[in-house]
């Protein structure tokens, strides 16, 4: 058992752009008739804010078709520099892909092992917390010892780091169609994963 959330993570928006732009996109939902302006906590489990906004009546054109009584739980817009994490629990990525060379770190080698290498994870770890902070950290490729941003690193299992981020809480399957649209009306590059609390 347990609550599930899908996520659509703007992986661009600057911490200082996004929270006029969290603003747009719910003017934008409110105005299809997605989302309500009333907010609630009930059954949305988002570790960065306590509320979110309920459903709309038309709620049912953006998900798959789970039935007329199905109610989803609020959709929580979540501003600031935060890591998101798929699946169930902040599990590390199991590797990241610099964006100079595309080298493979591994950080958790399944099935071998089932944990983060402590001396592989810390320095994006660093670099993540610095980032989270300040706006800026850095992390260098062991293969082609390059530095670079750490936002601009790819990571496995959908990890993902962004100042914006939606969790629509017990809804049915997000629409392919919506969550492209979704994306062209964020104008960013986004990642869109799953999770349970």
């Amino acid at each position: 058992m347990g609550d599930f959330f899908e996520r659509i993570v703007d992986l661009e928006v600057s911490a200082a752009d996004a929270g006029a732009l969290a603003e747009r996109m719910v003017d934008w939902m409110v105005g299809r008739g997605w989302l309500l302006r009333e907010t609630s906590g009930a059954a949305m489990y988002s570790l960065q804010v306590d509320e979110g906004y309920v459903a709309g009546p038309e709620w049912a054109e953006i998900a798959q078709n789970w039935g007329g009584d199905w109610t989803p739980a609020p959709v929580a817009v979540i501003v600031g520099r935060n890591a998101h994490y798929s699946g169930q629990g902040e599990i590390e990525p199991a590797a990241a892909m610099c964006p100079q060379c595309q080298a493979r770190t591994v950080i958790i080698d399944y099935p071998q092992v089932w944990e983060a290498d402590p001396a592989v994870w810390q320095p994006f770890s660093n670099a993540i917390d610095s980032w989270k902070e300040t706006g800026e950290g850095a992390a260098t490729c062991a293969t082609c010892t390059t530095t670079g941003p750490i936002t601009s690193w790819q990571w496995a299992d959908d990890f993902a780091l962004g100042a914006l981020a939606f969790d629509f809480w017990g809804w049915p399957p997000l629409t392919d169609e919506f969550v492209t649209e979704f994306t062209a009306q964020l104008g960013h590059r986004t990642e869109h994963h799953m999770g349970k609390f």
